[in-house]
C-alpha cells in the first residue's frame, strides 16, 4: 500500500507541477518563475494540509526528492523547445489529476489521524485544491475555485465522500482510492467538456 500512495503522490505532484508550468509559460514567466509556480501548484496543498494538522517536518521537507524532481521538470520545462508549444488550455487533464490525487490522500492522512469524516473531506478538498489556487493568483488569474463557470472544489468535496463510502462498504483502501480518484478525474473532465456549472447567469442563453 505504502508504494501504492507514494506513486500517486509523485503522479500527483507531476500532474500539478506541469500544469503550473504550463500556465508560467504562458504569461511569459522565466525559468525562475516557471519553477516557483510549479513547485507552488504541486506543493502548496500538502503544505497548508501540513500546517492545520501541525504535521512537521512538512511532508516535501521530509522527502526533498519532490522539490528536486519539480526542478529537474522545470529545467526540461524551460529549454525543451515542444514544451513551448503546449497551451495553456492544455492544463486541464494534468489539473484534474493531479485534484483527484491529492483530494483523496489529503482526506486519507487526516483520517489516519484521527480526524472526523467531514473535517477529513475539507482538509482533503484544501489538499487538492489550494495548490491550484495558489498557482492561479499568482499567475494573476481568478482561481478555478472561485470562477462561477468551473466545478472544482465541489467535485473534490464529492469525491472525497465517494472514497469514504467505497472504503466503508468495500472494505478495500486499494479499491476505495482507485473509485474516489477516478469519480474526480471523470467528473472534473466532463464538467469542463460539456460545460456543467452549479450555477448559471440567468440572462445567459
Amino acid at each position: 500500500m505504502v508504494d501504492i500512495i507514494y506513486l500517486l503522490e509523485m503522479t500527483g505532484i507531476v500532474a500539478f507541477a506541469i500544469s503550473g508550468m504550463i500556465v508560467a509559460w504562458a504569461k511569459n514567466m522565466d525559468p525562475v518563475g516557471i519553477f516557483t509556480i510549479g513547485f507552488v501548484t504541486a506543493l502548496g496543498g500538502g503544505t497548508l494540509r501540513d500546517l492545520m494538522m501541525d504535521n512537521h517536518p512538512l511532508y516535501w521537507m521530509k522527502h526533498q526528492e519532490l522539490p528536486i524532481l519539480i526542478l529537474c521538470i522545470a529545467v526540461v520545462f524551460s529549454y525543451w523547445n515542444r514544451a513551448h508549444r503546449i497551451r495553456e488550455s492544455r492544463i486541464v487533464l494534468p489539473d484534474a489529476i493531479g485534484l483527484g490525487i491529492f483530494s483523496i490522500l489529503g482526506a486519507q492522512l487526516a483520517l489516519d489521524l484521527g480526524h472526523s469524516l467531514f473535517i477529513a473531506s475539507l482538509l482533503g478538498v484544501m489538499t487538492g485544491t489550494f495548490g491550484g489556487a495558489l498557482r492561479d493568483t499568482l499567475c494573476n488569474e481568478v482561481p478555478y475555485i472561485f470562477r462561477k463557470d468551473q466545478i472544482y472544489a465541489s467535485i473534490s468535496f464529492a469525491g472525497c465522500w465517494v472514497y469514504f463510502a467505497c472504503h466503508w462498504l468495500l472494505d478495500s483502501e486499494v479499491t476505495a482510492l482507485t473509485v474516489g480518484l477516478l469519480f474526480i478525474v471523470i467528473v472534473r473532465m466532463a464538467a469542463v467538456r460539456f460545460d456543467i456549472r452549479l450555477q448559471r447567469d440567468p440572462f445567459q442563453k
